[in-house]
């Protein structure tokens, strides 16, 4: 069982408002990027890990790897101009002896190898697995869509958390599986792979993650990761 891992770091990090660009964001000295790679690099169930990147910070991103010693890259890929494009754009350049593609997005540095092996294991015994964590907030359903509004809206109703769950990756495939999605996916815009799954009618099963799994999207969420770090309560 060949286990090949795509890390998306090629956003133009609209929300984040810096001018660093977000995989080289520092978080405690090192650059946001290096956290992931280095798990993801360590863990005996990856073989390899194709890592798509920014065209502007591909050769800064070559740096890091050299100066952190990564290993495992077998390709630095070039993203496109959504992330559901720079994940297609891995998947080809995938090797031709994979059989499992792991998905993880690079602005989540603190993925950790437990939740790893259980994504594996899970994706092994039913083709398709995702990590998520229950959600804990109360989630009210409005009427109108978020990006036309201003001011105040509408409460519709209020949604049953008990079978809500946050999304993270990694998100594990079936090769196959997951290349057939994005062949059949068009022009749909998703917000993650397993949403391309599941129109095909495969079943996606999830995997308990943890709430450490943040994903960094503006420069406050920085001052969390370094709390987060600082706490230990992320197993590196």
């Amino acid at each position: 069982m060949t286990v090949s891992a795509i890390v998306v770091a090629a956003g133009r990090g609209e929300r984040f408002s810096s001018q660093t660009p977000k995989p080289l964001a520092r978080i405690d000295d090192h650059p946001l990027i290096f956290y992931c790679l280095r798990t993801i690099s360590r863990h005996p169930l990856i073989d390899d890990i194709v890592l798509v990147v920014n065209a502007k910070i591909k050769d800064r991103v070559a740096a890091i790897i050299k100066q952190y010693r990564i290993r495992k890259i077998s390709h630095l890929v070039i993203g496109g101009r959504r992330r559901q494009d720079s994940v297609y754009k891995g998947l080809k350049a995938l090797n031709k002896d994979t059989d499992l593609a792991l998905i993880h997005d690079g602005a989540r540095p603190f993925i950790d190898k437990e939740t790893i092996t259980a994504a594996v294991k899970e994706a092994v015994a039913s083709g398709a697995a995702i990590v998520g964590v229950p959600v804990k907030a109360t989630i009210k359903q409005v009427i109108g869509h978020r990006s036309q509004v201003i001011g105040s809206v509408i409460v519709k109703n209020t949604l049953d958390r008990d079978n809500l769950w946050e999304v993270q990756t990694p998100q594990v495939f079936q090769r196959d599986l997951i290349m057939q999605a994005y062949r059949k996916s068009g022009k749909r815009e998703v917000t993650d792979d397993a949403a391309l799954v599941e129109r095909l009618g495969a079943k996606v099963r999830m995997v308990k993650g943890s709430y450490s799994n943040i994903k960094i999207t503006t420069p406050e969420d920085l001052v969390l990761a370094q709390a987060i770090l600082r706490a230990n309560s992320v197993k590196l």
